[in-house]
Formats: structure tokens, sequence, C-alpha cells
């Protein structure tokens, strides 16, 4: 009878405090949450909304534009002067500017050059520029810059949206390891009371000593500090997964203690982050965010050095403007017109040579940080499936610890019960079981932080 009551408290140890399950967080749901709702994912979109707003305002360097000037002196019931100029403008991609005119002047002192038919002057004109601004001026650049900045924007979207996923996926994963250890230390602080229960009642039978109490309540203690301690690490991760979790209008979540991790995390993880295909195949690393940010920074600095090197050319500007009155407009007269040169040409060009060298020097810097971002990918992406591939070895070989640290425990347990083992010994083997399974919970963590952290140098959000 004594066996079986002794076999009964070492079995009762592994199904005791064994709640049910209220609801899982999937990882999968949880990252479904922070890549809609998240403020600083919803703030990577505006930045490629602002780019848009950029290149719209760029354009507006192309906009038709009516100017109207007018102008008139009254004095001692004279008209000194009445001047009328107005111009319609359109912009063109090449530096050409097309332009039409009325101008409508009278008065008693009027300058002679004002001078205009009585219904007025009519012009129709171009003006050209011959040297700077004629196949790239600050117009032109200013468009082809914001074009660039949408698809530079995109690129560094998809980087702050993978930071953000990857210090989700981070706290994630913490709040898993500590449930798990928490949840460990819950069930052998269980079977530490109900030992010590039941070596208080084979001591009151007279078939235990004494001393046996004093040591099953040393692991009772011990078992009940580690537990509060995981307890208090849990709160923690709770709080610190609850900044990534938000609702729509900005209206964060409080995570419910009803919610425990995903129990089934390892087998869903890979599909989640998508880093099963990448330890399979070669990846390709050209369409990668960050190596297309660099690439798009190179392309706006290229259209900044063409700019700085088009200002050494000297600034001629040439304008015809054909005239007419408004009644004989349909009667062509070439003999009636104005033209107009423009000629600008600094002599030693200091200005315009130190502004073109900073502008190639910033080109060469970036295209350094280019290949070195090559490489440094590259073989981060070697070294992170590496990891991997290490980890999923590791775990094995945990795993197998702990089946055969349970193997003992469950021996020693065994020899408890014909009187041939001690609680000593017991103890001795819960611990190293208690241990090994820490180590294999840390591993596992490992593992998804591993995976997660491909997820991140990959920078595919979508």
């Amino acid at each position: 009878m004594k066996r079986i009551f002794i076999a009964f408290l070492f079995l009762s140890c592994t199904a005791f405090g064994q709640q049910p399950i209220s609801k899982e967080l999937t990882y999968n749901e949880f990252l479904g949450y922070v890549k809609k709702y998240h403020p600083l994912v919803k703030s990577a979109n505006l930045e490629i909304s602002e780019a848009q707003a950029n290149l719209m305002m760029a354009r507006g360097g192309f906009d038709p534009k009516i100017e109207v000037d007018f102008s008139q002196k009254q004095f001692k019931d004279k008209e000194y002067y009445s001047i009328l100029n107005s111009s319609f403008k359109i912009p063109t991609w090449y530096g050409i500017e097309l332009k039409a005119g009325f101008d409508n002047n009278e008065g008693v002192y009027l300058n002679p050059e004002n001078t205009t038919p009585s219904s007025g002057l009519t012009s129709f004109g171009i003006s050209v520029p011959l040297g700077q601004g004629l196949f790239i001026n600050q117009r032109m650049a200013d468009v082809r810059k914001a074009k660039i900045q949408i698809k530079l924007s995109q690129a560094e979207r998809k980087l702050q949206a993978v930071s953000v996923l990857y210090d989700a996926s981070i706290a994630y994963f913490n709040w898993k390891k500590n449930f798990e250890e928490m949840k460990l230390y819950e069930t052998y602080n269980n079977n530490a009371v109900i030992r010590l229960e039941g070596i208080k009642s084979l001591i009151t039978q007279g078939d235990k000593p004494a001393i046996d109490s004093i040591e099953a309540g040393i692991i009772v203690k011990n078992r009940a500090l580690s537990l509060e301690d995981s307890k208090l690490k849990l709160a923690k991760a709770k709080l610190e997964l609850s900044n990534f979790m938000w609702l729509d209008n900005n209206i964060p979540l409080e995570l419910s203690d009803e919610l425990v991790p995903e129990a089934a995390l390892e087998s869903t993880l890979q599909e989640t982050l998508k880093t099963n295909d990448l330890l399979q195949e070669n990846v390709n690393l050209e369409t990668h965010p960050k190596l297309n940010a660099l690439q798009n920074k190179i392309e706006i600095l290229t259209v900044e050095k063409d700019l700085k090197q088009n200002m050494l050319l000297p600034k001629i500007n040439v304008g015809y403007s054909y005239l007419s009155e408004p009644g004989y407009i349909d009667n062509y007269r070439f003999d009636d017109y104005k033209i107009g040169l423009e000629f600008y040409f600094p002599l030693f060009l200091r200005k315009e040579r130190g502004s073109l060298k900073l502008a190639k020097y910033k080109l060469q810097e970036n295209e350094f940080a280019l290949a070195l971002e090559k490489t440094q990918l590259t073989n981060k992406i070697t070294a992170q499936k590496t990891e991997i591939i290490s980890l999923v070895k590791q775990k094995k070989l945990a795993k197998d610890l702990v089946d055969n640290n349970l193997t003992m425990l469950n021996s020693e347990e065994r020899l408890f019960t014909f009187g041939e083992s001690s609680l000593f010994l017991i103890n001795t083997r819960e611990n190293n079981l208690v241990s090994a399974k820490l180590a294999s919970i840390a591993l596992e963590n490992r593992f998804y932080i591993s995976n997660s952290e491909l997820f991140k140098i990959m920078a595919n959000p979508d």
C-alpha cells in the first residue's frame, strides 16, 4: 500500500495544475495587426504620399502662367500714362518657353519705347536657352528627382515596415519564451508542493525521516521564487508586446490575460516569415529594398551632378517675338518683331567647378556604399542560413537531453518507491530536467529570432 501511495504521489506531479487554454494569439494574426494598424507602419506609408506631393510641386514648374502688369498715372486732369502689359507663358520640357502677349499703352508723357497702336499690340514669341538650361535645368531636375524619390520612398517604406515587424516579432518571441518558462516553473512548483505533502504524510507514518521535509520545503521555496520571477518577466513581456497592438484610429490595445502565444509556432514560423524558401534556394538581391534605396539615391545624385555640370556652360538666352496689331493678325509682317539676346559667363567658374566636384564626390561615396552593402547582405544571408541550420540540429540535441533527463527522473522515482533512492537524488534529477527544458526553450527562442533576423535582412514585408 505504501508503494502505491508513493507511486501515486509522483505520477500526480505531471498532471497537476494544467489549465485549458482560453485563446491563442497566433503569430500570423499578431503580425497582421501590426502591418495594418501600427502607427509607424502607417507613417511609412505617408512617405510615399509626401513624395507624390513633391512630384506635383515639381511639375508645377511647367504650369502655364498668366501675367498682367497695369500701371496708370493721373495728375491735374492729365493722364500721364496708362500702361498694360499682359502675357501668357508656356514652359516646355527642354527649357524652351512659348509666350503670347498683349500690350496697350497710352498717355501724354508715355515713354516713346512703350508706344503702341491705339488698339494695342499683340506678340507671339519663343525664348530658347542655347547654353545653360537647354537639355537640363532646375525645373527638369526637380521633376526627375521627384519621380526617383517616389521609388526611394517605396523602398524606405519597406525597410521601415520590416524594422517594425522585426521589433514586434522579438516582443512576441520574448512573450512566448517567458510564458513557457512560467508554465514550466508553475508545473514543477506544483510538483514540489505535492511532494512536500506526500513526504509529510510518510513522516507521520514513520516511513521517512523528518529531515526529508526540510529538504522538500527548500525545493518548494526555490520553485516558488523561480515562479514569481518568471511571472514578473511575463508581465513585463506582455506590456512590451502591447506596444505593437493597435486598432484603427490609433487606438492602443492591452493584451488580455486570456490570450496565450501560439503553441505550434515552430511549425508555422518559417511559412509566415517566408524564410523556408530562402533556405532552399539562392537569393536574388536585385529587388532588395536597401539596394534599391541606395540605387535611387545614386540616380538622384546623378541628376544633381548633370545639373551642376550644365552650370559650366555659358548662359545664352535668345528670344524672338512676332508683333502685330489685333486687327491685322492675319496679315503676317515678319519684319515686325522684337528680339533679345542674354549672355552671362563667369571667367574662372570656381563656384561651378567646386559645386560639380562635391556632387561627384557624393556620387562616388554612394556607389562605394552600394558595392559594400551588396557584399555585406550576401554574407549576412549566408551567416543567417548557417545559424538556422545549426539551431535546428541544436534543438534536436536539446530535445534528446530533455527526454533522457525525463527518463532518468522517472527511473529515480521508481527506485524511490522501492526504497532504493532518496529525495535528494530525485530533486537533483528534477533540477537537471528543468535546466534541460529551460535550455530547450532558450534554443527555440534563438531559432525564432534567427528566422526573424533573416526576414529583416531580406526586407520583404509584403
